[in-house]
This record gives C-alpha cells, structure tokens and sequence, in this order.
C-alpha cells in the first residue's frame, strides 16, 4: 500500500519521498484529484504509460517525466512491456525550474524530456542514488545500510539538511536531462546544427584551451573541411573567430575582476603573447586590455563580460 501524508505525519503538499520501483506488467496508480506535490519519474528500463488530465505518453529508458500538482494522475506499466523500472520523487520545485522544464511541456502540468543521451543517464542514476542516501542523512550519523544496497526502500527527507541534499540531487537531474535533450518540438534544421551547437558549447567553457578547427572537428566527428563549412553556414562566422571572440570576452572578465597582469590574462585566455593579446582585445573592444582595465576600475564597467556587438 503506498505511504501517505497522514501515516508520515507531514503535509502532503510538503512531502520529499525518493524512491526507486522495478514493476511487473499490472502495475498502476490512479489518482483522481492528482498529488499535491510534483512528481518526477526517471525510467532506467522498461516502459509506462502516463497520463495526466487530457495528455498521455509513453516513457521509456532515458524518459524524464515530470507531473505538476493538482491533476488527475494515472501511470502504469505500458501494456505489452515487461517491466518498468524507473526512480520517482515527490517534490515542490524551486524557483526557476518549470522554466527549464517548459520547452518540454505536453500539457495539464505534465513535462516529458525524451531521449535523455545515454552520456548523461548514469550521472543521471548517481544523483537520484545519492538522493536515496542523503533523504536519511543526519549529521554525525551513517545512513541505514538498506539507503546503500539494492533494496532501495523509499525514503522520507523531513530535515532541513536532508531536504536540501535531496532537492540538490533533483536540480541535478532536472538541469542534466533537460539541458542535454532536445524538445521533440523544435526543429533545428539538419544534424549538423547539433554538433555546431556542441563545439560552440566545448568554446564557451573552456574558451582559453587550445582550440583548432581540427579539435572541434574531432570533437563533433566531422572532418575539418565540412565542419569548417557547415559551422559559418550556421552561425555566419569562422570557428576560430568565434574562439578569439570568446577568448576576448573571457580575457574582459578577468581584467574586471582579478588583479591578474596582461601578460598572465593572456595565457589563462589561451594568447600565444601579450602582444598577440593586446591586438585581439583591441580589435573586439576598441581598446588595449590595460585601458579596459583602468576604464573599468575608474568608472565601473563600461559594458558588461559579453563586451560590445560582435565586429565582423
């Protein structure tokens, strides 16, 4: 029989339940007037079937379903599957998460992110894992051994410590699977746009690493030449005048920030010289990095890091 608010004692609208099903073919839940809080279910095997008002989809391995409150709710085993293995928790989400969660809206408060690449589904796994974990985490205290096996027994976060760990654990996986998945409803031209999409996400994060061409061809399993072509097709730009761009912007923050010398900006942004850096600055900014620097710290920034419109 499944737990209750009255039987824990909390306010259902309040309740912080983390666990993980493995269930045969016959296996549902029905609720009527809907749960008064969210409900997120990761399948690792297996299928359901959910519907929530109106909507009704079917989730599979790597499927994210997320279930607003307040909805009639029925989910059960997809008819023919069998099995359906999959973690659930209940929540109250933060501020700020339905947004990542809308480009994956179906309707009636229901989001399903599909397609979550296996890349991520074990990151995926670890953080609901520890979120088993940590819902009867006590400071001083070791978890009870069945939070680590393989039982899995659903477990309750009450406490303010435990609460956040396992609302943390949630974030991860809203941000993984959501970020890493593309909306079944938005189109993005050919293929190839996702791997432009990839190798200016590898620039945005490490803009000062020893980018080429030929690496973030590499790094999207294209050859140069077609990744050349196919990246100013999409963007209008080079590759590498994005990364000098980047690498520009990278170098803004640092002078507003840090008390870093120019020639020490220079190598963390990936600048072969100072005087290499000096004109890339310049030519992005309008100015040498050592009077972007004194403008900044004489009258506050004059721009924000993303600096001013792009110079073609």
């Amino acid at each position: 029989m499944p737990m209750t608010a009255a039987d824990l004692s909390v306010p259902a609208a309040e309740l912080l339940i983390v666990g993980h099903y493995d269930k045969p073919p016959g296996y549902a839940t029905r609720r009527p007037t809907g749960s008064p809080s969210w409900l997120l279910m990761w399948t690792e095997a297996g299928e359901g079937l959910v519907e929530q008002g109106g909507t009704s989809f079917a989730v599979g391995a790597g499927d994210l379903a997320v279930l607003a409150s307040g909805v009639t709710q029925h989910y059960r085993v997809r008819a023919g599957a069998q099995r359906w293995r999959f973690w659930w928790v209940h929540f109250q989400p933060r501020p700020g998460w339905t947004a990542w969660l809308a480009a994956y809206a179906e309707g009636d408060g229901c989001h399903r992110v599909a397609g979550v690449p296996p890349s991520v589904h074990g990151r995926i796994g670890q953080a609901l894992q520890r979120a088993l974990q940590d819902a009867r985490w006590t400071p001083g205290l070791t978890p009870p051994t069945e939070a680590l096996g393989e039982a899995r027994v659903p477990a309750l976060a009450v406490g303010g410590p435990a609460r956040e760990l396992v609302l943390g654990a949630v974030e991860e996986v809203l941000v993984l699977a959501a970020a890493s998945a593309r909306p079944e409803g938005r189109r993005t031209g050919e293929e190839g746009d996702a791997r432009v999409r990839r190798a200016l996400a590898i620039i945005e994060a490490e803009p000062g690493a020893p980018h080429s061409v030929a690496s973030l061809a590499r790094a999207v399993a294209l050859s140069p030449s077609r990744f050349a072509h196919l990246f100013a097709e999409v963007t209008g730009r080079t590759p590498m005048r994005v990364v000098r761009r980047a690498r520009a912007v990278h170098a803004a923050s640092l002078l507003e920030v840090t008390d870093l010398d120019v020639g020490q900006v220079a190598l963390a942004c990936g600048f072969v010289s100072p005087f290499h850096f000096s004109r890339a600055f310049g030519r992005e900014f309008g100015m040498p990095p050592r009077d972007y620097r004194a403008r900044v710290r004489e009258r506050g920034p004059a721009q924000t890091s993303t600096g001013p419109p792009l110079r073609q």
